[in-house]
């Protein structure tokens, strides 16, 4: 290896390569071998040769998840590097993962406003740089201002993406719903279009595992979510939407057995699920 050049991950895998100088290829065809990540570049070795790809050359990282019986492929990264897409599937994926999306992003500076939204209402800050570092599943952003925040990737509810003038330049714009102590929130985030690439691929995991899929809610039900979806307490809630404790009760059970909310400490005190937060959010969208 080159001077400073250090290994993070040697395992096996498998991989193809899927478009070539910005074509499609069609003679796919998964290739087992080892998969080699460094702290420079990636490369996958076979018996008939090695492929390596610069890190520098890496915009855009995504997981997905597929069927792939006769491959034994479950799942796999999806890297795009210049024209060329890539598929990987590493026997230690998770911390290919990991030490992947680490050493792309970890100690990046990006744009954020936080909390740009809370409890539904906007906010009036502004635009700040942050330093970016990852710990497992988890975004940290430490703010120049001096704030820290945690955004759980599992915790991420919705994420929007978007072109907005900031700071007078057209920048791309990624907001991300999640929850800081029980309390829905949406932290902006922008930076250069392959920094917010690589951003988005990561939390559009947690979007995908807490997809909010068709429920049919009862109005009593939807007034509930939607109060607590705007910060009222869980304490609060049968004087702001008017029922007896008894059926706030069951209307939590009902929400806690469709993994809307979860308990938190009491009884009566919950909190919304990120998969809750999409359906409240959706049906104030359309009151």
């Amino acid at each position: 290896m080159s001077d400073g050049e250090h290994a993070l991950v040697d395992t096996k895998g498998k991989f193809v390569q899927v478009v070539s100088d910005g074509r499609k290829r069609n003679d796919i065809e998964w290739l087992p071998g080892r998969v080699l990540l460094s702290n420079k570049r990636l490369v996958l070795a076979t018996n008939d040769g090695k492929r390596t790809i610069p890190l520098s050359k890496v915009s855009s990282v995504t997981a997905s998840q597929m069927n792939q019986p006769l491959a034994q492929v479950d799942s796999y990264m999806k890297i795009q590097a210049g024209r060329d897409v890539t598929l990987i599937s590493a026997k230690q994926a998770e911390e290919f993962q990991e030490k992947l999306y680490s050493t792309l992003l970890d100690q990046t500076v990006v744009l954020v406003n936080h909390p740009a939204v809370k409890g539904g209402v906007v906010q009036d800050g502004g635009w700040e740089k942050a330093r970016l570092k990852l710990d497992g599943d988890c975004i940290n952003l430490a703010i120049t201002s001096g704030m820290f925040v945690e955004l759980d990737i599992d915790d991420v509810g919705t994420v929007e993406s978007k072109e907005k003038t900031i700071r007078g330049d057209e920048r791309p714009l990624l907001e991300v719903e999640h929850t800081i102590e029980g309390t829905s929130v949406e932290t902006h985030i922008s930076g250069t279009p392959r920094h917010v690439s690589l951003i988005e691929g990561l939390v559009r995991q947690g979007e995908q595992r807490n997809i909010a899929d068709d429920v049919d809610l009862s109005d009593k039900e939807t007034q509930v979510l939607m109060a607590l979806y705007s910060g009222i307490s869980p304490f609060k809630i049968p004087e702001f939407v008017d029922m007896e404790i008894e059926e706030v009760e069951e209307v939590y059970d009902r929400l806690m057995e469709a993994d809307i909310l979860e308990p938190v400490r009491t009884r009566r005190e919950v909190q919304l699920e990120a998969r809750g937060r999409s359906i409240a959010s959706d049906a104030m969208a359309d009151q």
